[in-house]
């Protein structure tokens, strides 16, 4: 009995981060980490951002898997409807950021030069390596997105399990391990999403930008999708 109990555990924990994994290729998922990496030269910097969206969505997951094994309390399809909509706003913001920031980084401006008693302007655009130099400091709206996205329709797809789950230990153990399992494909998907806008983004500035156009729409294009389906058309 004591071989069968621990064989069941495992392989619950095993099925958790497999689900993980696979829950990172979600499309909403992918679309608002790709407009985010969209912005990102380093590819290491890019897999950073996924991580960081693991871990917002991790965090989010425990604290409503704690309500939901020790409160019994079961979130409805309408605040889960209302949840996914925020989604929808979210990736709108954040692929209407993305085409902002690369339209914003080819507009033209002056600036002043004064040699001796003589002043003049030099018109210019600020190039990518300039473009890209804030873009460095990774800043916590990785984990803040992923939060949003774990109160929303990843909390239904994990805590469909969870609550079969008849150890509350082993419960939170498995929305660990999936949530790990979040981690490590999100960073993953994040470092092959990176790597077109890290090799054009200095010999093919012109597919560079197409790309980062293109991330910039998927996510905003999807982002009317859910909100229309979630907030209008519900």
């Amino acid at each position: 009995m004591e071989f069968s109990t621990e064989l069941t555990t495992t392989s619950v924990l095993a099925l958790g981060f497999v689900l993980g994994l696979r829950h990172a290729t979600e499309a909403d998922h992918l679309a608002a980490v790709s407009a985010i990496v969209s912005e990102k030269k380093n590819i290491f910097t890019a897999s950073i951002v996924g991580g960081l969206w693991g871990i917002g969505h991790t965090i989010s997951l425990f604290l409503v898997g704690l309500i939901v094994i020790f409160l019994k309390l079961q979130i409805s399809e309408s605040v889960e409807s209302k949840l996914e909509g925020i989604v929808g706003i979210m990736l709108v913001l954040l692929g209407a950021n993305a085409i902002y920031k690369l339209a914003k980084s080819d507009t033209a401006h002056s600036h002043a030069h004064s040699h001796g008693d003589i002043t003049h302007t030099h018109p210019h655009t600020h190039d990518e390596a300039e473009a890209e130099e804030p873009h460095h400091r990774l800043s916590p709206r990785s984990v803040l997105v992923g939060v949003v996205h774990g109160l929303a329709g990843s909390a239904a797809l994990m805590l469909m399990i969870v609550p079969l789950i008849p150890s509350a230990l082993v419960a939170l153990l498995y929305i660990v391990i999936f949530g790990v399992g979040s981690i490590a494909g999100m960073m993953a998907m994040s470092l092959l999403i990176g790597l077109p806008f890290h090799f054009t983004s200095s010999r093919f500035k012109l597919l560079n930008s197409g790309i980062r156009v293109a991330a910039g729409l998927f996510s905003l294009i999807l982002g009317i999708s859910i909100v229309y389906e979630h907030f209008i058309a519900a």
